[in-house]
């Protein structure tokens, strides 16, 4: 085997939405669960895309204090 060989891993559909439920009940994570399966978050990720799963996604939140809004509101 060389060294550029990469192993290509092939999930079927019910392990994916498998992974996506057990993502729903909250008991852990997608690290956790990429640690437990052997599988990236990236990939987690993309299945959470593919399957619709949207609420799963991670959101950003800004917080801004007084001064930095009405600093903005100034530069504008």
């Amino acid at each position: 085997m060389y060294k550029n060989d990469k192993v290509i891993r092939r999930y079927s559909e019910p392990f994916k939405l498998k992974i996506l439920d057990e993502l729903t009940t909250g008991k852990l994570n997608k690290y956790q669960l990429g640690k437990a399966y052997g599988i990236a978050p990236t990939t987690i990720n993309e299945w959470i895309k593919k399957y619709n799963y949207e609420d799963l996604m991670n959101t950003r939140i800004t917080v801004k204090t007084k001064d930095e809004i009405t600093r903005i509101k100034e530069l504008q």
